[in-house]
C-alpha cells in the first residue's frame, strides 16, 4: 500500500540505525542482501556515486551484527537467524583524499586499530598486510564465529588520482597489499562484500581472489541500490502530488545494470533532492561530475550523437586500469552510459548497447561538453537564448544564419589541436550537442521503414527533421533531396504536427555550413 503520511526525507543518510528509526522514508533491500548472503560468500558491486552503496555496506553490517530490533518489519526479519552474530570488520575509503602512498597507509592502519578496539581485539603485526590478516584471523577466535569483510568505495584512492598515473599505480599497489590478505583468509571469513564505482581488473587489485564474484550486471542485483518505480509510487507516494510523473521519469529513471524489463531504477540523490527542493534541476550531475571525464572524452574525439546509441562488448565495459581505460568503460562505470539492451550475432557473444539513461544526463553531459566541442560560454549563452526562439516561430533563414555564425565562432586552433577535427563526426557532434544541451527531444539516428534520418527534434508541437552531408566546397542539394527521396517525413504525419525537412551541407575546405535546404511537410 502507497504510503500516506510524509516523513523525512534521508538525504545524506547513511546508517541503518537511523533509515530503521521509523523517522525517515526507507526502501527496504533486505531481500535482495538475504539472497545475496544465501548463495555465496565474496561478492563485487560496482555503482555510480551517490547511488546508496555506503546504506547497504552498513544494512549488511547491522544484519550480521545481530540487531534484530532495527529489522522488524522488513523483509529479512523473519528469514534471519538472530541467534548467530559475526564480528563485521568495515573499511571505507570514502572519506577524504589521499595524495600519496603514506597518506593511504597511515588511513589504512587507523581503519584496522579502531575496528580492532571496536571487535575488542589487540594486533601486535606492525605490516599492514600483516595487521589485516591478524584482525581477521583474531576477530574469529575472539568471536568464535567468523568474520564479515565489508570495504566501502574501495577504489577511491585512485579514483581520486587518476588523472596522475604514477600516484594512481602508488596508491592502487597500497590497496593491493591490503586486499591481497583476503585471498587466504577462507577460513576465517563468512562473508565479503566489496563496493565501488569502477571495476579494476582482478589482476591489478585482486590478484589470487578467483572467488569474488562480480555481481554488477546481474540481473538478479540490478535494483539493489536505487529506487524503482514501484518505490516511488509506494514509499513516497506522500511526496509526489504537485509533481509531474512523468515529467520524473524522463528527468532521473533510466539507470539499468540488466537486460530486462523493470530493471530500471532512478538515482536516490536525484530524487530526494527534487523531493526537497521541489523544482526539477540536474542535482546528481552538479555535485562532483569529474573534470577528468570530459577531459578524457574531448581528448579521444568522442562523436557526441553516439551516446545515445552505443554498442559494446561486455568484456570492453570492465576495461578499466590506470594504464587503460575503455571509453566505454568509463562512461558506464561512472553512470553517463546505462543498458538499455543486448543482442547476439554470435550465439553467446552478447553486444550490448548502451545509452545516456535520463533527460538530465543528456543535457548536462552535452553541456558540459561544449566548451571541448570550442563552443564557449558567450556562444553558450546565446544558445539558450535563441535557438528556443528561432524554432519556435519557425524562422529557418534565422536558423541557417544562426548555425552559420555558431560555425565561424569555432576557434582556428581548436581545429588544428583537437582529433575529432579530423573526421566528419564534428559538424554533427557540434550540431546534437548544443541541441541536447537545451534539453530538446532529441533522436539520433531516427529509424523509419526507409532507413534513418540523421536527427530528429520534436519541439513545441513541430517536428525538425535533419540530415547532413559534407561536402568540398559548393552545396549539392543532396541532404535535402535525400530526406525527400526517403520519404522520411511519412513516419511522422500521423501525429498531425508540422514537419521540417532541414538539409545541412558543410564544406571541408571552408569549416562552414554552405547548404540549408528546407522544405516544409503538411
Amino acid at each position: 500500500m502507497p504510503e500516506t503520511a510524509k516523513k523525512k526525507l534521508p538525504i545524506g543518510i547513511q546508517t541503518f540505525a537511523d533509515m530503521a528509526s521509523g523517522e525517515y522514508y526507507y526502501v527496504d533491500k533486505t531481500a535482495h542482501i538475504h539472497q545475496l548472503v544465501e548463495q555465496g560468500r565474496y561478492f563485487f558491486l560496482s555503482r555510480p556515486r551517490r547511488f546508496g552503496k555506503s546504506l547497504l555496506i552498513d544494512t549488511i553490517k547491522s544484519l550480521f551484527e545481530g540487531r534484530e530490533e532495527l529489522f522488524r518489519g522488513l523483509y529479512v526479519h523473519d528469514r534471519w537467524d538472530w541467534q548467530q552474530t559475526h564480528p563485521v570488520i568495515r573499511l571505507s575509503f570514502a572519506d577524504g583524499v589521499m595524495q600519496n602512498r603514506s597518506q593511504l597507509d597511515t588511513h589504512i592502519l587507523e581503519l584496522l586499530e579502531e575496528t580492532a578496539e571496536r571487535l575488542g581485539i589487540s594486533l601486535d603485526n606492525t605490516s599492514i598486510h600483516g595487521r589485516f590478516r591478524e584482525l581477521i584471523y583474531k576477530a574469529h577466535e575472539h568471536h568464535g564465529a567468523r568474520a564479515v569483510v565489508l570495504i566501502d568505495e574501495y577504489d577511491k584512492p585512485i579514483l581520486d588520482n587518476i588523472t596522475a598515473p604514477d600516484r594512481a599505480r602508488e596508491l592502487r599497489e597500497g590497496l593491493k597489499n591490503l586486499y591481497s590478505v583476503l585471498k587466504d583468509a577462507d577460513p576465517h571469513l563468512r562473508f565479503c562484500l566489496l563496493t565501488g564505482v569502477s571495476k579494476f581488473s582482478k589482476v591489478s587489485l585482486f590478484s589470487g581472489l578467483n572467488n569474488l564474484r562480480d555481481i554488477t550486471l546481474s540481473a538478479d542485483y540490478s535494483t539493489i541500490c536505487g529506487y524503482t518505480d514501484t518505490d516511488v509510487d509506494s514509499v513516497f507516494a506522500a511526496e509526489l502530488p504537485g509533481l509531474d510523473r512523468e515529467q520524473i521519469r524522463r528527468w532521473y529513471n533510466g539507470y539499468s545494470w540488466a537486460d530486462q524489463q523493470n530493471a530500471a531504477v532512478y538515482n536516490p540523490f536525484d530524487l530526494l533532492l527534487l523531493f526537497q527542493e521541489r523544482r526539477f534541476a540536474p542535482y546528481w550531475f552538479e555535485s562532483a561530475t569529474p573534470t577528468f571525464l570530459v577531459e578524457l572524452l574531448a581528448e579521444r574525439g568522442i562523436y557526441t550523437p553516439s551516446l545515445t546509441n552505443w554498442q559494446s562488448r561486455p568484456a570492453l565495459l570492465s576495461r578499466f586500469d590506470v594504464e587503460q581505460i575503455s571509453t566505454e568503460a568509463l562512461l558506464f562505470q561512472t553512470g553517463y552510459l546505462t543498458l538499455v539492451g543486448s543482442r547476439e550475432i554470435v550465439p553467446n557473444k552478447p553486444i550490448y548497447q548502451l545509452a545516456l539513461p535520463n533527460y538530465e544526463v543528456e543535457c548536462s553531459l552535452n553541456e558540459a561538453l561544449l566548451p571541448v566541442l570550442g563552443i564557449s560560454d558567450d556562444a553558450l549563452d546565446e544558445i539558450v537564448l535563441k535557438l528556443p526562439q528561432l524554432l519556435q516561430s519557425n524562422d529557418m533563414a534565422g536558423l541557417e544564419e544562426y548555425f552559420k555564425a555558431l560555425y565561424a565562432s569555432l576557434p582556428h586552433d581548436w581545429y588544428r589541436n583537437n582529433p575529432i577535427a579530423r573526421y566528419e563526426g564534428h559538424y554533427a557532434s557540434v550540431f546534437y550537442s548544443h541541441f541536447a544541451a537545451l534539453g530538446l527531444d532529441i533522436t539520433v539516428e531516427d529509424s523509419s521503414n526507409t532507413g534513418k534520418v540523421d536527427m530528429s527534434v520534436d519541439f513545441n508541437g513541430t517536428i525538425y527533421l535533419f540530415e547532413f552531408k559534407v561536402v568540398e566546397q559548393i552545396p549539392t542539394g543532396k541532404a535535402l533531396q535525400q530526406l525527400k527521396d526517403k520519404g522520411y517525413a511519412a513516419k511522422y504525419r500521423a501525429e498531425g504536427k508540422p514537419i521540417y525537412l532541414i538539409g545541412v551541407e558543410f564544406s571541408r575546405e571552408q569549416r562552414q555550413i554552405v547548404g540549408f535546404g528546407v522544405e516544409e511537410k503538411a
